[in-house]
């Protein structure tokens, strides 16, 4: 069920508090009509992407224009008038601001839910009040009970008018025992659709956002909320557990004909095992993916002989159950890895917040077999999914129950080599489905849209860096993934062959240059990258387009094309002797370059061999008008500082000449 269905099924107190979270500038009526299209993205990213804000804006607007038609075809005049208000009024509010409709979006989403959360939270005192109730009417039936007792035994031979006097006795009994029964039963009827919610929606909706976690997205996944709903109702049916033990007890004293509590006390106990169980099996949850330390943004790729860690959690955190669940992790039966080291632990609540088992030293090694690698068919290494088992055995107060639970689809790797290809997959994966175990994925891999991908593209920026893609960055990506025309719509289809597998003309894929430049940006370029120097993502066109009217010596930074493993180019604009613009690049720069020295450095001493053989700068300004200085002067490398005449730790070098490395080129 959508989050807006479960709030319009709320009580009157809590659909005013929704009522309060729109007002004119986002109305209620977008959440009403757009609710499914909403709900379908992510708007929890942090900080929120300018460029993808963009693209959500016009896609909304898309949206209305969409619902304003249907309308039309039903020939509602006035809700056509409706949606032509709203769709003027929120250009004039956001058209040049469209992070802010975004941060509204995120900030009612987040409201939403916890007006859920408090709704679940009285409904889980309602049980709490029910118990109560039940508990005082058992208590009063062990104190008749143990009046009923005294004068069985005291009164004996008073014939008739003491039977009178315990046939009433027991009338009051049977009026409090379907008492009992009824309310235990009322509120097992309240917990029954709660817990399917729970299980169906919630932890679901929760496995969801986890997803999209490994793949680089912002999203809350905090598990505190989930196991203090799981935990609440846990103690709730323990509690009636314990409660129909009493009723036991007292039949076992004293019973009669037709008895609610003999009549009734093996659907009841049904019940209460059956809810639990329920909870128990579907409470184990994998709480931190298995990854691998050494690439901590890149969990799910596992290679062999590497250490990787995860960590389980039971969502019922009961002290009841501490140190009475034990946990085994295998690889899929039908693999050709065994997981070596510990492979079996006792979940506790001493070592988090929860009930949980970390599991830090496992490792994979690969078996000696012969015959075909997978039963799927000839996939090669880095599309195998793998699934990663956790076997439970709770044992219990005489019960022992089994359950288990799975991470998310891992690729195994040999080489490291294979990492960019492997995280291809799991990014396409997660991407596209929210199936646990299509391990057969590959076989036939669906396509992706491009507005679902420019989203992850981003998230790969983001989550090694403090800053994604914008919209022009975007714009070109989809340009070479597509074509010019394709590439402005957002339901346009990639296939997985043209992302990851498909070689361009220079021979490597659309993902393998991207990952280059990923890799270029960590090593050498993070901060120019933070601060907004590099454009990085421009065609020779839209370079020629840029600095075609900008003062000479303007340039610009963008990522070389041409190059598979990462490399940058700055582009400038001069003017020739007719004062007609004129566009130069230099050579990219690969990590080789870059790691002897820094591109602040370069392009501060970078020169042209001008007329008169004369060297000169060519570069001044920043696109479009920062001076260069102001732009790089802070990570210039500092001049060394000079020796005391009677320093006595002299370098090397020293009587030497110092040098410093200077990029030349000649027209």
């Amino acid at each position: 069920m959508s989050q807006w269905l479960e709030l319009q099924q709320l009580d009157s107190t809590f659909l005013e508090q929704v009522d309060q979270l729109y007002d004119d500038s986002f109305p209620m009526a977008i959440r009403q009509y757009l609710s499914s299209w909403i709900e379908s993205h992510d708007w929890c990213v942090r900080p929120i992407n300018e460029s993808l804000a963009t693209v959500r804006f016009h896609d909304l607007l898309t949206q209305l224009d969409h619902q304003h038609s249907r309308f039309a075809m039903e020939k509602d005049f006035l809700n056509q008038h409706n949606i032509r208000k709203i769709k003027r009024n929120l250009q004039s509010l956001f058209l040049d601001n469209p992070v802010s409709m975004a941060m509204i979006i995120s900030r009612n989403l987040s409201e939403e839910r916890k007006i859920l959360a408090a709704a679940q939270v009285s409904e889980m005192s309602n049980f709490q009040i029910s118990y109560q109730d039940t508990e005082q009417i058992i208590k009063n039936l062990e104190d008749q009970q143990d009046e009923y007792d005294f004068k069985s035994k005291t009164h004996q031979s008073r014939g008739n008018r003491f039977k009178k006097k315990l046939l009433l006795c027991s009338l009051c009994s049977f009026i409090k025992c379907a008492n009992v029964i009824s309310q235990m039963s009322e509120v097992l009827n309240i917990m029954d659709p709660v817990i399917f919610e729970l299980i169906s929606t919630e932890l679901a909706e929760w496995r969801r956002r986890q997803q999209m976690a490994c793949i680089g997205g912002v999203t809350n996944v905090c598990l505190d909320q989930l196991q203090n709903w799981f935990t609440s109702l846990g103690e709730s049916l323990l509690q009636l557990r314990q409660q129909l033990k009493k009723l036991l007890e007292l039949e076992q004293k004293f019973t009669y004909d037709k008895d609610p509590i003999t009549l009734s006390k093996s659907t009841l106990e049904d019940r209460i095992m059956l809810n639990l169980k329920t909870l128990i099996t579907n409470s184990l949850v994998v709480e931190r993916q298995p990854c691998m330390p050494t690439q901590p943004q890149r969990p799910l790729v596992l290679k062999t002989g590497v250490l990787f860690t995860l960590k389980l959690r039971l969502l019922i955190k009961l002290q009841e159950f501490n140190h009475t669940v034990r946990v085994k992790v295998q690889l899929d039966k039908f693999r050709m890895f065994n997981i070596l080291v510990t492979a079996m632990k006792v979940m506790n609540m001493e070592e988090s917040n929860g009930m949980a088992a970390e599991f830090r030293h496992l490792q994979l090694k690969e078996k000696k077999v012969t015959g075909n690698r997978t039963s799927e068919g000839p996939l090669i290494v880095t599309e195998e999914l793998h699934s990663i088992t956790f076997e439970a055995e709770l044992c219990w107060s005489g019960m022992v129950m089994n359950f288990e639970t799975t991470s998310l689809p891992i690729v195994v790797i040999s080489n490291v080599s294979q990492l960019p290809s492997g995280w291809a997959s799991i990014m396409w994966y997660n991407m596209l489905t929210s199936e646990p175990k299509n391990l057969s994925f590959f076989v036939s891999p669906p396509s992706a849209t491009w507005g679902h991908l420019a989203e992850v593209l981003s998230w790969q920026f983001s989550s090694i860096t403090k800053r994604g893609l914008n919209q022009e960055q975007l714009t070109m990506l989809g340009t070479k993934l597509l074509g010019p025309k394709a590439a402005m719509d957002l339901e346009a289809q990639i296939p997985w062959n043209r992302f990851c597998k498909s070689g361009s003309e220079k021979n490597f894929t659309f993902w393998l240059w991207i990952e280059g430049i990923l890799d270029l940006i960590k090593r050498h370029l993070l901060s120019l990258w933070d601060d907004g120097c590099i454009m990085g993502f421009v065609t020779k066109d839209q370079t020629k387009a840029f600095l075609y009217d900008k003062l000479p010596g303007t340039f610009l930074l963008r990522f070389s094309e041409s190059n598979r493993d990462g490399a940058i180019t700055f582009s400038w604009v001069e003017h020739n002797a007719n004062e007609e613009p004129q566009i130069r690049s230099v050579e990219p720069y690969t990590k080789k370059e870059l790691s002897a020295v820094s591109l602040p450095d370069i392009i501060r001493n970078y020169r042209v061999m001008a007329a008169d053989n004369v060297p000169e700068n060519p570069l001044r300004f920043l696109f479009p008008s920062i001076p260069k200085d102001d732009a790089f002067k802070k990570y210039y490398s500092k001049p060394a500082e000079k020796e005391e005449p009677m320093d006595v730790d002299k370098k090397l070098h020293e009587g030497y000449i110092r040098t410093t490395l200077i990029s030349i080129s000649e027209m």
